[in-house]
């Protein structure tokens, strides 16, 4: 059973996709709405809610936990990994984010830690829109610097957009936003030219449009639920003892917890999913 944690709708993204490429997979799915959203809290109040939130899914039977938020990806995964597992959950894994990105932007697996003289990456300059936490970490900036140097990597926090998405603003607003965060890149930019984006939350998706329109003609835009998805995939057929789908569609799991208001949350989700869902209480 593979469990998916955010800080509240955003992972639905990422869930989405994954329904349609495991259809036969059992997923737990839980936001921490209560809390959401996670880029304006300190880093150790982001650690120990995304370790609670992890935990949670380790006692709904989730052997491996997929942490879908990039700020809590960011500031926790790594802490979480060499530390807190080791000593307490030996057999089970927690994934992130950030990793598919990095290594779809470099071309080089997560495992290499250092650039290899003959492979300095292709010269290009990467925008990365996320939150406060994300951005501060300066996450996909290094990992991404230290694979491939000859990549640009550009960042802009989006403070008030994760929120504003999970309030069910109007477009206009949130247009407004994503052209205010758009434009502030565009500056720092300077003489460079922007060849791709990274939607470095995954709530952006939801507004992927508005970042088009607000960006010039002919930015790649990086799809973070695709390449999770797709690192997923990898990731099992490396670790089959984490691959083990139901027999039929009518015996998997899926299940939706919140530490919010299930029916208010419940609401918001389909527009995140594309289906009607049922949250229970976490």
């Amino acid at each position: 059973m593979i469990g998916l944690f955010d800080s509240g709708h955003g992972g639905l993204t990422v869930q989405r996709v994954l329904e349609k490429r495991f259809p036969l997979r059992d997923f737990v799915y839980l936001g921490d709405h209560r809390q959401a959203p996670y880029g304006a809290k300190s880093a150790e109040h982001v650690l120990a809610l995304t370790r609670r939130g992890v935990e949670r899914l380790f006692d709904e039977g989730c052997r491996l936990v997929i942490i879908a938020c990039n700020s809590a990806a960011a500031i926790a995964l790594r802490r979480l990994q060499q530390d807190w597992l080791a000593r307490f959950y030996p057999e089970h894994r927690i994934l992130g984010v950030i990793v598919p990105v990095v290594e779809a932007v470099t071309q080089v697996p997560w495992s290499v830690q250092e650039a290899d003289p003959n492979h300095a990456g292709e010269p290009m300059t990467v925008g990365v829109f996320g939150t406060r936490h994300t951005v501060k970490s300066d996450a996909f900036r290094i990992e991404i610097s230290k694979r491939a140097p000859a990549v640009s990597v550009v960042q802009q926090a989006c403070p008030k957009l994760a929120g504003a998405i999970e309030a069910d603003a109007s477009e206009s607003e949130l247009s407004a936003l994503v052209e205010r965060y758009a434009a502030a890149l565009s500056e720092s930019l300077g003489e460079r030219r922007l060849d791709a984006v990274v939607l470095g939350c995954t709530h952006y998706p939801l507004v992927g449009n508005l970042f088009e329109r607000s960006l010039p003609r002919g930015v790649k835009m990086v799809s973070q639920p695709d390449l999770v998805t797709e690192s997923l995939a990898a990731y099992l057929r490396r670790h089959p003892e984490f691959d083990r789908p139901s027999a039929e569609p009518s015996s998997r799991r899926r299940d939706f917890l919140t530490s919010g208001d299930p029916d208010l949350v419940g609401r918001i989700a389909q527009r995140f999913l594309g289906h009607p869902v049922v949250f229970r209480a976490a």
